[in-house]
């Protein structure tokens, strides 16, 4: 039984990526974490705005995450773990999963058109130095092909 990671935010592929780990750790006997990251601002402000403008996108990021959990919760039963990070996404990521030994597969979701997006970029690239195995999502992929695909 392991851990899933899939990091979330308000991206089509980001739910796809969700939905895909949920199925697999619902077959498996696994479970999912999700991990919503807050980009650090990159502007200096009057201490109190900067402040506030920081923590009105940790609260955004926490209720994309607490919305994604419910719903992992009204399909699965399971409620999946939650953490909310600050700071440069590559590194949180690298971090989190050093941490945490127990994830089995890094799951992303690539964009759908263009660019894949700058994690799915990164850390394909970086696969070999990764402690899991990366899995991508393509961004073109149907709801019905990604649960077969999973096993559901």
């Amino acid at each position: 039984m392991g851990v899933y990671l899939v990091i979330i935010d308000e991206t089509e592929e980001a739910r796809k990526a969700l939905r895909f780990a949920m199925r697999w750790a619902g077959k498996s006997g696994g479970s999912v974490q999700i991990l919503a990251i807050v980009q650090p601002q990159n502007f200096n402000a009057f201490g109190g705005v900067q402040a506030t403008i920081e923590q009105e996108a940790r609260d955004r990021a926490e209720a994309i995450a607490t919305s994604a959990a419910g719903n992992v919760y009204s399909e699965s039963g399971k409620m999946p773990a939650i953490a909310v990070k600050v700071g440069e996404a590559n590194r949180i990521v690298r971090d989190y999963l050093s941490e945490h030994p127990d994830v089995l597969a890094l799951v992303l979701g690539a964009a759908p058109d263009g660019p894949p997006g700058p994690l799915v970029t990164h850390f394909s690239a970086h696969t070999g130095s990764l402690p899991c195995p990366l899995v991508i999502l393509p961004g073109g992929i149907s709801v019905d092909d990604l649960d077969r695909i999973a096993g559901a």
